[in-house]
This record gives structure tokens, C-alpha cells and sequence, in this order.
């Protein structure tokens, strides 16, 4: 047998290697391993680019590289065990009890871990040989998007593993959260890839090989398992039809995804499936798209810095449960286009913020509530508990007394209507639970003791026979000292020696002679441990009926799994439906607490708002004992487009994105932040603002904004809502003016989108006498004794000037420079009152639908030429060709 205890050697620093490239690393065993490693290069060649979590007895242990990587990852100790090829082996471990501590790190830092464990007990394995390996197998690897533990999971998001697949102009999405069973298709055209995998926010993507990354995120490739027809069969046996229409219509990029998300997790979970229900298809066109960058613009779940606080998620969340932080992250991500859906939850977020006691109510039973769906994901992926158990048994039963509250309330909307039934039904299994389990299970079921007595008349004497030996032993300990004359004599117990006799060593030597009945098992520093027939006999008692008990709570325990499992759809949608109440709650009080309105939504595009507000930075404001100024926004198909100007700190930015988040927010379900708000749906938001930018793809700041501002041009409909801020900074005056101007012409004449530019080129102003859905408004300021004041007003008008010395005296420039700023601008003025400054002769430019018909008109030439079949022309075709061509040369008209 392999000698299996942890072995210490000299530690090493750290190396500066750092965690493992996130590209495959490829293992080849060196030659002439020792038996053990032959066993574990068989599972590293297994694992590949996988770290190696080798377990030894109490330890997971890591060998060479891997051993480096996590060392370096966790902060942990590099030792080395024995040699190979002549060279001390890299060596690092972690507690198996603790494991859990150390995989959360590591899956942070981007690593992938498979898990090795024993499948035999060392009995098994000597009876093979008294030198033979305990065998062990990979039970398991641990990826960031396979994850179901509670300690490595954020109880408040989500957690995605997404597969993409293309086939022909169709890109094919696969989403899953084995932690809570969800499971959506969906197919996207090319150009909407990006936005449906920011509204994702996978932790991890599978693809086919063909993909590097996607959009910036990086890949897991994958040959096997995109296959479309393969997939749909596999997807019909794994939930039992004959066909996938009662789940949806999905088309072939869709079914690729599929098979390749199934074939991922096969690889991952190996014996241990994971929890999907039955997939839901998702329409493309069913939710607001909105693009990465826009996500990050408006700061939808994560601030400019990172963190959650300081983003829209944060200044609307008040959910009380982890089901409810997911499915409000889910709702502002993907905002509705369906205006019945829309209205219907709308209408219970009214019932509640209507009603505070009835909003109180609900909110403080659901605080109290169990994450049942989480609970249910780890027992069906076999990861499950007894505490999930429990969890399951409290929650359902508070789920019942919720329904029958909620179902006395007068005027139930239609949503809580088809809510509540999915809150009832849960009565047999309930009370099996209460039954079986006792008040608190435990997490671990190694020690037993979460049956309820009474539940199993067995499994109770069986305890009762423990007991009593128990109860036995201590008796022998009072009777062992009596006898002894020890009154320091105890009786212990451990894992290696199980119960015995205990005493300090100087007084061993009675115990030590022949006739004292005390048999010597172990001397240690100060104390020497004896055995003694009759404790043995009792021992053997208590040990046969622990390990019967044992026994019998897991057979109890699976019969429990079983049962809870074949209510799992109910469960799911009770967990569902308790998500959903909670996120009406949480908007409810958002709203009331902010004194938000409900929005009213029209069949034609608009967008009214009075006393519009941003909430985060009216939290931020009152917070620090501000107030924030609220503004008014109309734009209609008359008024489509506001061209805003004013100083730098006015609040221009501000107003864009309250605007946009007024919009998410609206179609989302939740009341605004505004006074009274009208508006037509938008299918697409889009935000260009504060672009910065990106190293890493040789991206400047510039580049970084018209890369932006070409997605936009290329894809806002008229029913989409736009926000762009200082498009044309980053370059030259004459070259950035030149952009802003045809980019507000394009928007104006070609998108005819809903928008709000907001410009420090003063010179666009002129477009409101040639662009007629265009007008003009400004952010008020004002000098007062030599200082500026932001008033955060918006104001009909252009601004009349931008006030950019004052801005700069305000954020410390020294004096010497203004005075010099001064006399230059001066000097600027000067000349642009004496040539029409860098404006002049724009009045004269065509109008911007007319350039585009101008470029648009195709050459005669050439589309003569691209109607000729060269290869079949005659002799006598090819002549005439040439004089069309030649007549259409000399500009004679048609040819």
C-alpha cells in the first residue's frame, strides 16, 4: 500500500510565473515514473489543461506545474516530494475538509480543476496485493460555468455557461445555470452576438474550435458536440418527448449550441448530471438589445470601477433574496418589447406599491425564505445536502402561507393571478420532510443525526443501542479509575485508535504489567494509551450500531432525494414565482421610497418625461445632503433629435443617461424616476458616452468612440433610442467638428432614431435651420462675481458660450496659465469674427440626403461591364460592346 500522509519538505518561494495561461497546456508524462506517479499521470494526461486536485488521505495534492500555479494562485507553500528523472518534485496540497476556500480562488483567478478521488477504500485495494494503489478516478471538474456550491457561488447574479455555434448567417446561443436548472436557446444575427452575450454576462463560453474569442471574452473550444440533428435527439431522450415543439421552434443554430453546451458538461460533470430543465426559447426580438459598450456606458450591473455599488443595479435592488437579486439583474438586462407583458408586471409592482402593508408583509415572509431553487440544483446534480433538503421542506411550506395571504388580497392583477398556483401543491412532500428531518439539518452527512426521531422505530433502537454503550463506557471510565487509583484515567476516542484508556505517563506502569487487564496501544509525549477487553466489546458495540445508523439515514436520505426530485418542475416553478414577487416587492418600495411613477406606454414613438431624475446620482447627491435638479425630456417625430450644448460639469451626461435608464427601466416592469412619463417602445438603446481606451486591442480612445458610433449609425432603427456625447473629440477640431456634423445629419435623415446629442461644437447649432426634427437646448450656467455656477437646468436654445476658462479655474489651473488662456482666445475670437471661424462655408454644404444619392448612384460603366458574360460573347457582341462603351465614355447618355 502507498503510503498516503502529507510529506513535508523545505519551502520554496513562490515563483513569479503566476497562475497558468488561460491557453491549454498539454501534459506528457516524463519516463520511468515510481507507481503512484504512473497513476497520476494517467489522470493528468485525463485532465490536461486542467489543474489536478490529486487527492491523498485529508489532502488534495498538486504536483509540478500545477503544484507552481496554485502555490503562486493561493498563497501556499512549495515543498517537494521524493525525485523524478533526478529532480525534486513540485509539491503543493490543501484540506480536503476545506477545499472548497481554495477552488473559489482558483476558479476567480481562471483556472479550471479537476477533481481526483478515491473510488476504493484501502481494504478494497489490498486485497489486489498488500503494495497495491488505492485506484482513484476523476469525479468531476470544477469550471467556473459549471458551478453549484453555495461557497462558490454569488448568491445575487446569475451564473452562465454559454455555448455558441454558427451555422450559415445564424449565430446559435446556448445558455444554462446549473445551479438553478434554467436552460434558453436563442439564434442572433451577426451583429447582435455582441449584445446578447453582454446580456449574458457568461462566466464561462464553449465554441467550436474555429472561435479565438468572442467579443473579448475568451473561449473554452470544443470539437465535438456541435451538431444540430445529433443535439435535437439528444435533447428529446434527456427530458423524455418525442418532439421539441411543446419547448419552442428552434432552428439548427440554436440545436448546434445545444449539443455542444450538453457535450461540455458531460465532459465536466462525468457521472454527476447537472440540473436543466426543459429548454425555453428566447427571441431575439423579444428584449431591448442593448450592446456591451452601452452596458458599460450607462453602468448597468457594475460601476465605471468594477463594483456593483455605484451602478443602476445597486440604486434600484431591494430584493430580500438571492432568486430575487438574479431575476431583477435578469429583467434590467433584457428589457421587455412586448407592451401586454410589460403592463402585467407593471400592474403587480402597483398592487404593492399601493398597499404598504401588504408590501411589508411580503417582503419580511420573503426575507425569511430559503433559495429553494439553488437547493434543488444541487441535489439533482448529486451535490445535494440534507440542509437542501430542509431548505426545501421550510421553503415550500412559507410558500404556502404566502399564496393563502396574497390569494385574500381584493383585486389580484392577472400576473399574481397565474403566480399563485405554483405556491401551492407542495403538501405531501412538505410534511414527508417535516417528518423525516429533523428542525436544523446539517450540510455534511458523514456524521449523520439529520433523520428525525421517530421517523425510522430502526434506526431509533439503533441509536438507543449506541447510547447505551455509550452510557457503558462512561460507567467503565468511573469504574477504571476506581480500580486504578487514577483519578486523571480517561477513556478517548479517535479516528485510528477508536475508544481507549488515556493516562499521563507517569502513571503508565501499573497499567503496563501483565496482570492489570490493559492491553498497551501508543505512547506519546506525556500520555500512554492502553485497550482493555470489556471497553473493546462495548466499543464494538457502539461502532456496529453507529455505523448501521449510518447506514440507514443514507438510505433514508436518497429515498428523500427521490421524492423531492419527482416534484422538481413544481419546485422550479415555485421558485420561479417566489423570484418574481420579490422582484415586484423590491421595485415597489424602490418606487416609493423615490417617489417614482408608473409609465405609460403609446403605440407611436415618443418619449415625454417630466421631472426626470438619474438614481444613482440622486442617491449619490442626497447621500452627501444634495438635491438633485430634475429636468424634462420631449422628443416626438417632430422633435426626434435635441442637439444639447453647455459647459463641461453642467450635467450634460447626466441627462443622456437618465433619459436612457428612464427608458430600460420602463421597459423592464418597474416604475421611474420622473414626475409623469409617455413614451413608444425602444427596440434598441444605444449609448456613446465617456469612451475610453483599449490597450490591449491597439484601440485608442478615439478609435475605441467611432468604432461605437459606427455600430450605431449601422444599426438604430427608427425605434430605437440613441445618446451621444462629444462624438468628434480625440482629434482635430476641423476633423472632429466634420464627424459630429455628418454624424447628426445621418441620425437626423437616415436613422431617424430618437436622440439626444449632446456637443461642445457650438458650430452644429446651425443644423436646426436645415435639419427640421432637430432642436436646440442647453444646460444653464451662469457667472456669479467672478465664479461659475452650475444651475443643471436644461434650457430651450443653444448655450451662449461654453465657459471652458471657468471650468478650468474650477479645477485648479494655476493663474499664469489662464491669463495666458485669455489672451489667446482672444486672439481666436479675433479671427473667426474676421473669416467666419472654422464654420464658414458649411451653410453652403448640400443636404446630406442628397450626398448620399449622389454617392449611392452607381456608374454606368461599371454596371454595364457587370452585366457582360465576357466567355459568351460573339465576335460581332464584343464590337458593339465596345461602342456602348465608348459612347457612354463621351458622356452621351444611355449606351
Amino acid at each position: 500500500m502507498e503510503s498516503e500522509t502529507k510529506m513535508q519538505g523545505a519551502a520554496v518561494a513562490p515563483t513569479e510565473e503566476g497562475p497558468i495561461a488561460a491557453k491549454p497546456r498539454i501534459f506528457t508524462a516524463p519516463s520511468a515514473p515510481t507507481p503512484m506517479m504512473v497513476q497520476y499521470f494517467a489522470l493528468k494526461a485525463e485532465a490536461q489543461d486542467c489543474l489536478l486536485f490529486y487527492r491523498m488521505g485529508d489532502f488534495f495534492e498538486l504536483f509540478f506545474d500545477d503544484a507552481k500555479a496554485a502555490a503562486s494562485c493561493l498563497d501556499i507553500a512549495l515543498t517537494a516530494r521524493g525525485e523524478h528523472n533526478g529532480e525534486p518534485i513540485p509539491m503543493c496540497g490543501v484540506p480536503a475538509h476545506s477545499a472548497e476556500a481554495y477552488l473559489a480562488r482558483l476558479i476567480k483567478a481562471g483556472h479550471r480543476v479537476a477533481i481526483a478521488e478515491q473510488t476504493e477504500r484501502p481494504a478494497e485495494a489490498k486485497k489486489r496485493g498488500s503494495k497495491s494503489l488505492v485506484a482513484r478516478g476523476i469525479v468531476r471538474v470544477v469550471t467556473a460555468g459549471t458551478l453549484t456550491e453555495e461557497t462558490l457561488l454569488d448568491s445575487r447574479a446569475s451564473n452562465w455557461l454559454v455555448a455558441v455555434a454558427r451555422v450559415g448567417e445564424r449565430f446559435g446561443l446556448a445558455a444554462a445555470d446549473i445551479s438553478t436548472g434554467r436552460f434558453e436557446l436563442s439564434s442572433v444575427d451577426p451583429a447582435s452576438l455582441d449584445a446578447e452575450l453582454a446580456r449574458l454576462g457568461a462566466a464561462e463560453i464553449v465554441a467550436p474550435e474555429i472561435f479565438g474569442e468572442l467579443h473579448d471574452h475568451p473561449v473554452q473550444q470544443r470539437r465535438a458536440g456541435f451538431d444540430s440533428i445529433a443535439a435535437e435527439a439528444r435533447l428529446k431522450e434527456r427530458f423524455g418527448v418525442a418532439t421539441l415543439d411543446g419547448f419552442g421552434s428552434f432552428d439548427r443554430a440554436s440545436l448546434a449550441a445545444a449539443g455542444g453546451l450538453l457535450a461540455y458538461l458531460d465532459e465536466v460533470a462525468r457521472e454527476s448530471l447537472p440540473f436543466l430543465r426543459p429548454p425555453i426559447g428566447r427571441a431575439s426580438g423579444a428584449h431591448m438589445m442593448i450592446d456591451a459598450a452601452t452596458r458599460e456606458s450607462l453602468e448597468l450591473t457594475l460601476s465605471a470601477g468594477g463594483s456593483r455599488s455605484g451602478s443602476l443595479l445597486a440604486a434600484i435592488d431591494r430584493t430580500v433574496t438571492g432568486a430575487g437579486a438574479r431575476l431583477l439583474a435578469a429583467d434590467i438586462g433584457a428589457p421587455l418589447l412586448d407592451r401586454d407583458t410589460i403592463e402585467a408586471r407593471l400592474d403587480l409592482v402597483a398592487l404593492f406599491e399601493g398597499d404598504a402593508g401588504a408590501r411589508d408583509a411580503l417582503r419580511r415572509q420573503l426575507k425569511a425564505l430559503p433559495d429553494i431553487g439553488r437547493s434543488l440544483g444541487r441535489l439533482v446534480s448529486g451535490r445535494g445536502s440534507p440542509r437542501d433538503l430542509g431548505q426545501l421542506r421550510d421553503g415550500l411550506d412559507e410558500a404556502r402561507r404566502l399564496h393563502d395571504r396574497l390569494a385574500g388580497l381584493k383585486d389580484l392583477p392577472d400576473l399574481l393571478t397565474q403566480l399563485l398556483p405554483a405556491l401551492t401543491g407542495h403538501g405531501a412532500l412538505v410534511d414527508l420532510l417535516a417528518r423525516a428531518l429533523v428542525p436544523a439539518p446539517p450540510i455534511d452527512t458523514a456524521q449523520g443525526g439529520y433523520i428525525a426521531e421517530g421517523y425510522d422505530a430502526g434506526l431509533d433502537d439503533l441509536r438507543a443501542t449506541g447510547g447505551e454503550g455509550r452510557r457503558a463506557i462512561t460507567a467503565l471510565e468511573a469504574r477504571y479509575r476506581q480500580q486504578t487509583g487514577i483519578a486523571s484515567l480517561k477513556i478517548r476516542h479517535n479516528g485510528v485508535l477508536g475508544y481507549h484508556v488515556e493516562v499521563a505517563a507517569r502513571h503508565a506502569d501499573p497499567l503496563m504489567s501483565a496482570d492489570s487487564d490493559f492491553t498497551h496501544r501508543q505512547t506519546l509525549a506525556g500520555v500512554v494509551r492502553f485497550n482493555a477487553p470489556d471497553l473493546h466489546e462495548q466499543a464494538q458495540r457502539v461502532g456496529q450500531a453507529g455505523a448501521h445508523a449510518l447506514a440507514a439515514e443514507a438510505a433514508h436520505f436518497e429515498e428523500l432525494v427521490a421524492a423531492a426530485l419527482q416534484r422538481t418542475d413544481a419546485i422550479s416553478a415555485a421558485a420561479d414565482a417566489l423570484a418574481r414577487l420579490d422582484v415586484a416587492g423590491s421595485l415597489a418600495e424602490r418606487a416609493a421610497e423615490g417617489g417614482w411613477c408608473r409609465p405609460r406606454f403609446m403605440g407611436h414613438v415618443c418619449f415625454e418625461i417630466e421631472g426626470g431624475r438619474h438614481p444613482v446620482v440622486e442617491d449619490a447627491l442626497r447621500a452627501s445632503g444634495g438635491r438633485f435638479v430634475a429636468n424634462d425630456c420631449g422628443l416626438s417625430e417632430d422633435q426626434r433629435l435635441w442637439l444639447v450644448t453647455g459647459p463641461n460639469m453642467g450635467g450634460k451626461s447626466t441627462f443622456l443617461r437618465q433619459n436612457a435608464l428612464i427608458a430600460l427601466l420602463a421597459q423592464a416592469g418597474s416604475y421611474v424616476p420622473a414626475a409623469k412619463a409617455v413614451l413608444g417602445l425602444v427596440d434598441r438603446l444605444f449609448s456613446r458616452v465617456g469612451a475610453s481606451d483599449n490597450l490591449a486591442r491597439g484601440r485608442s480612445t478615439f478609435m475605441v468612440e467611432m468604432v461605437e458610433t459606427a455600430a450605431i449609425l449601422a444599426q438604430a432603427t427608427e425605434r430605437s433610442f440613441v445618446i451621444l456625447d462629444e462624438v468628434g473629440r480625440g482629434t482635430s477640431t476641423y476633423d472632429g467638428l466634420a464627424i459630429a456634423w455628418a454624424v447628426v445629419e445621418a441620425i437626423h435623415d437616415r436613422n431617424r432614431c430618437r436622440c439626444l446629442f449632446a456637443t461642445h461644437y457650438h458650430e452644429l447649432t446651425r443644423l436646426a435651420e436645415r435639419l427640421d426634427a432637430l432642436s436646440l437646448h442647453h444646460v444653464r450656467a451662469r457667472e456669479w462675481k467672478g465664479e461659475l455656477v452650475f444651475l443643471h437646468e436644461v434650457a430651450d436654445g443653444p448655450a451662449d458660450r461654453s465657459y471652458g476658462l471657468a471650468v478650468a479655474k474650477l479645477a485648479g489651473l494655476p493663474p499664469p496659465v489662464l491669463v495666458r488662456a485669455r489672451s489667446v482666445l482672444a486672439k481666436l475670437e479675433e479671427g473667426r469674427k474676421a473669416t467666419g471661424g472654422i464654420a464658414a462655408g458649411l451653410d453652403d454644404l448640400p443636404l446630406f440626403a442628397a450626398v448620399e444619392k449622389d454617392e449611392a448612384a452607381p456608374d454606368p460603366l461599371i454596371a454595364l461591364l457587370d452585366e457582360v458574360n465576357a466567355d459568351s460573347l460573339s465576335p460581332r457582341e464584343a464590337l458593339d460592346l465596345v461602342y456602348r462603351l465608348k459612347r457612354l465614355a463621351d458622356g452621351q447618355g444611355h449606351a
